[in-house]
C-alpha cells in the first residue's frame, strides 16, 4: 500500500519551523549546487527567511551575471506578451533592474563586513578576498600620501618659524652691537668733563696766625712777607727793629 500524499502547510509552532526552515535551507542549497556541478548550468538561488534574512547560492558565474541575463530574458517575455504602453514597460524595467542593483550591493555589504559566508563558493570566497586585499591596497596608498603630506607641511612650517627665530636673532645683535657703539660713544665725549669735577684743585695760601703760609715751605713763605711788610711799612719795622 502507497503512502499517501502529504498536504504542505504552515508549521505553525515557530520554534519547529525555524527548524524545518534550517534544514531544508542547507538541502536546497546542497541540491543546487549538484545541479550546476553534474549538469554545468548556471544557477542563482535567493532565499529569504521570514525575518527578512538573506541567503542566496551561485554557481561559478557571479551573481550579477546570472541576474542580469535574467532580466534581459524576463524583459523580451514581457515585451511578447504584455500589451501595456511602452512608458510604463520601461519604468518597470527600470525598477526591476533599481531592484536587483540595490539587492547585490546589499549582499556585496554584508560578505564585506564579513556576513553570510556560508552560501558562498570557494572561488566567490577567493574573488572576495582579492577584492578586499586591493581595497587594502589603495587605503594603504592613500594613508601614506596623506601622512606625506602632512609631514612635508610640518616641514615648511618649522622652516618658516626657524628662518623668523634667525631674522629676530640678527635684529637682536644689531640693536646690542649699537647700543654698545653708542654707549662706548658717549663715553668718550663725556668722560673728561664729568670726571674733572672730581680732582682737587690747589688752595691759594692762606696766612695763618704765626704769619706762616700753610701748603708751602716756612722760609718761602717768610720772606714773601717780609717782602711784603718791608714796602708797606718801612719805618715802623725799623722803629720796632731798633
Amino acid at each position: 500500500m502507497g503512502r499517501g500524499k502529504v498536504q504542505l502547510r504552515r508549521i505553525e509552532n515557530k520554534i519547529n519551523r525555524q527548524v524545518t526552515f534550517s534544514k531544508r535551507r542547507g538541502g536546497l542549497l546542497k541540491k543546487a549546487h549538484e545541479i550546476s556541478v553534474l549538469c554545468d548550468a548556471e544557477v542563482a538561488l535567493i532565499v529569504f527567511s521570514h525575518k527578512g534574512k538573506l541567503f542566496e547560492y551561485s554557481s561559478d558565474s557571479s551573481m550579477e551575471n546570472i541576474l542580469e541575463r535574467y532580466e534581459r530574458y524576463s524583459d523580451a517575455e514581457r515585451r511578447l506578451v504584455a500589451n501595456e504602453p511602452e512608458s510604463v514597460g520601461d519604468w518597470t524595467r527600470e525598477y526591476t533592474k533599481l531592484k536587483a542593483k540595490i539587492e547585490l550591493l546589499q549582499r556585496n555589504h554584508r560578505h564585506y563586513m564579513g556576513e553570510d559566508l556560508d552560501p558562498m563558493s570557494l572561488k566567490g570566497l577567493q574573488n572576495l578576498e582579492q577584492q578586499l586585499d586591493t581595497a587594502l591596497k589603495h587605503i594603504r596608498t592613500r594613508k601614506n600620501q596623506l601622512m606625506y603630506e602632512s609631514i612635508s607641511e610640518m616641514q615648511k612650517k618649522e622652516k618658516a618659524i626657524q628662518d623668523q627665530n634667525n631674522m629676530l636673532t640678527k635684529k637682536i645683535k644689531e640693536k646690542e652691537k649699537v647700543l654698545a657703539q653708542q654707549a662706548q660713544w658717549e663715553q668718550q665725549n663725556h668722560g673728561p668733563s664729568s670726571t674733572s669735577f672730581l680732582i682737587p684743585q690747589p688752595l691759594p695760601p692762606c696766612l695763618n696766625v704765626s704769619g706762616i703760609y700753610e701748603g708751602e715751605a716756612p722760609e718761602a713763605r717768610r720772606n714773601e712777607l717780609d717782602l711784603t711788610l718791608d714796602s708797606l711799612f718801612p719805618c715802623h719795622l725799623g722803629c720796632f727793629a731798633a
